[in-house]
């Protein structure tokens, strides 16, 4: 499960470096995070074209899945790209999905959004995760969620509902890799944030320059994604036959993409 992926160099960095993590962990099911690839914001059709030809299975979004409207036809006619399932009914596109894993079988992805401090548009994620786990659950035991949320306490809270219950819940839109993953008492896998795919010589991915002229004068400016410093970040998962966690260990690593454009 990767984390946030963050404009042009965050998807050059994991485009790179899959073929090796793949080598290293042989995974049956890989699950991104794309929602800011776009420039910093959104996904573009592009840019799941070439995600999902790498061998990504499930991507997942946030509050910014709906910045590039080239996205909105692939949300209806692609499964395996989701949005939260609690924003709007009336969005385009779906908050889950059962895909086939290599070596057989099945699992569930299910992509959430938190409320505290994001959209107001979005539902509660509480008031929908139970009938979205219960019909996963039908399909297979083998169930992932992504919170896609601000606030710690809101996705702790998420995981402490949902264990034992699914495979794994895994936070992400912080783009801050946390030390928590650990399996909670009844077998699922937790971690609050897997953290970011992009440049860490930033805040939180934009130019580290562009947020202290806000923070110290109070103006606006245009955000302008950073280059340097790239990792990329995230979690190995292991899940048992009867679908519950075996264990989970976060990922930072440093890519190596010479002449990558814009690579610093």
């Amino acid at each position: 499960m990767i984390g946030d992926v963050v404009a042009d160099v965050g998807l050059a960095a994991l485009l790179a470096t899959l073929p090796s993590l793949r080598e290293r962990h042989q995974p049956d099911l890989v699950i991104v995070n794309a929602e800011n690839a776009a420039g910093g914001t959104g996904t573009s059709a592009k840019q799941v074209a070439q995600l999902l030809g790498a061998g990504v299975d499930v991507l997942t979004g946030g509050n910014h899945t709906f910045h590039d409207r080239s996205l909105y036809p692939l949300l209806e006619t692609e499964p395996r790209v989701l949005r939260p399932a609690n924003v709007a009914k009336r969005a385009p596109g779906r908050g889950s999905v059962v895909v086939d894993v290599i070596g057989g079988g099945r699992a569930a992805v299910i992509n959430l959004m938190g409320l505290v401090f994001m959209q107001a548009s979005a539902v509660s994620p509480f008031e929908v995760v139970d009938d979205l786990v219960d019909r996963a659950r039908r399909e297979t035991p083998f169930v992932f969620v992504d919170i896609h949320a601000e606030a710690t306490s809101e996705k702790v809270a998420l995981g402490h509902h949902l264990d034992g219950r699914v495979s794994a819940v895994v936070g992400t839109h912080t783009h801050v890799q946390t030390s928590d993953a650990r399996l909670l008492g009844g077998g699922t896998a937790y971690m609050t944030d897997l953290g970011m795919t992009g440049p860490h010589d930033s805040v939180i991915g934009v130019k580290k320059e562009i947020i202290l002229r806000r923070y110290l004068t109070g103006l606006p400016g245009r955000f302008e994604p950073a280059k340097g410093g790239v990792l990329v970040q995230g979690a190995i998962v292991e899940v048992g036959e009867d679908g519950l966690a075996t264990s989970i260990d976060a990922i930072s690593v440093t890519p190596v993409v010479p002449n990558a454009p814009g690579w610093d």
